[in-house]
């Protein structure tokens, strides 16, 4: 601790060097100088003790803490905190995935989507494996109450991965759903949308930079790419590219919960993700993000 506190004393007396020389030319020294919330003063000494080519002892200077100063930075930090928008970049979510199945698939009506046979047990998903991935190119916080009501928005890329549980494939035509007669050791369908969100998000207690805050609204994404991949001792790794039915647009309810930069993030697609059946995604994740 000595040793700190005398480099530190050296780099000091540099400063107080620089400091002593007046603005008048008159060459008289000056024995303060401010650093941060501390104000450092010089000890008169005679002889050549005052020389400022020595290693400085501590008894050589007096250093006075003055709070004011630091309040006077944390007034003005925060005044810079709560801007009334603020935007933050490249965010990440990491999540389950899967959906709600409401089709009745006795209906004829739904052989334009799956052929005759296909049940909703063998639409189901494998939850632990269907995954949702999304990156936020930017999210901006606009102000509009005390920072305690704000409006939340942005531009992202959505991306579902759809793991299934039977051997089932997707089509170009209708009926978009078959069973195949292989077996495929992984057989997922993707999509990808491009994504703008807008919430209104609460902060009860503005004045905590790391404290509670909530956000509730919708998100409306248009589809960008859909293909499917299936692996099989037979054929190996495919991938099929085409639209299989798929809506070309994804609107979802959404929410998170947060405190500091750990969220939780959800959502439930208000609209059916193919347009021939009854299939309502949904999401809950971990958002990423430094508000």
């Amino acid at each position: 601790m000595k040793r700190i506190l005398l480099a530190a004393m050296a780099i000091l007396s540099s400063l107080l060097t620089i400091a002593q020389t007046d603005t008048t030319g008159t060459g008289k020294k000056e024995d303060t100088v401010h650093v941060g919330n501390f104000i450092i003063i010089r000890n008169q000494k005679e002889g050549n003790t005052y020389n400022d080519s020595l290693p400085p002892n501590r008894e050589h200077y007096t250093i006075i803490n003055v709070p004011g100063i630091h309040h006077d930075y944390e007034e003005w930090h925060h005044h810079d905190k709560n801007q009334n928008i603020t935007t933050n970049y490249l965010i990440f979510d990491l999540g389950f995935l899967n959906y709600n199945d409401r089709t009745n698939y006795n209906d004829p009506g739904t052989a334009i989507f799956a052929e005759p046979g296909i049940t909703k047990q063998d639409m189901k998903l494998i939850s632990g494996k269907s995954s949702n991935v999304n990156i936020w190119f930017f999210m901006q916080r606009l102000n509009l109450s005390k920072h305690v009501l704000n409006l939340k928005y942005g531009l992202g890329f959505d991306m579902y991965n759809y793991r299934y549980s039977s051997n089932i494939t997707f089509q170009e035509n209708s009926p978009f759903v078959k069973m195949d007669t292989l077996d495929f050791s992984k057989n997922k369908l993707y999509a990808a949308y491009v994504t703008v969100p807008l919430m209104l998000n609460i902060i009860p207690e503005p004045d905590h930079s790391h404290g509670f805050n909530f956000s509730v609204g919708a998100s409306a994404g248009y589809r960008m790419n859909t293909h499917t991949k299936q692996i099989s001792g037979e054929y190996g790794k495919v991938k099929n590219h085409n639209g299989f039915d798929l809506d070309p647009w994804l609107i979802s309810y959404i929410g998170e919960i947060g405190i500091g930069p750990l969220h939780i993030y959800g959502s439930y697609s208000i609209n059916t993700l193919f347009q021939d059946a009854n299939h309502y995604p949904y999401t809950i994740g971990l958002r990423f993000s430094s508000w």
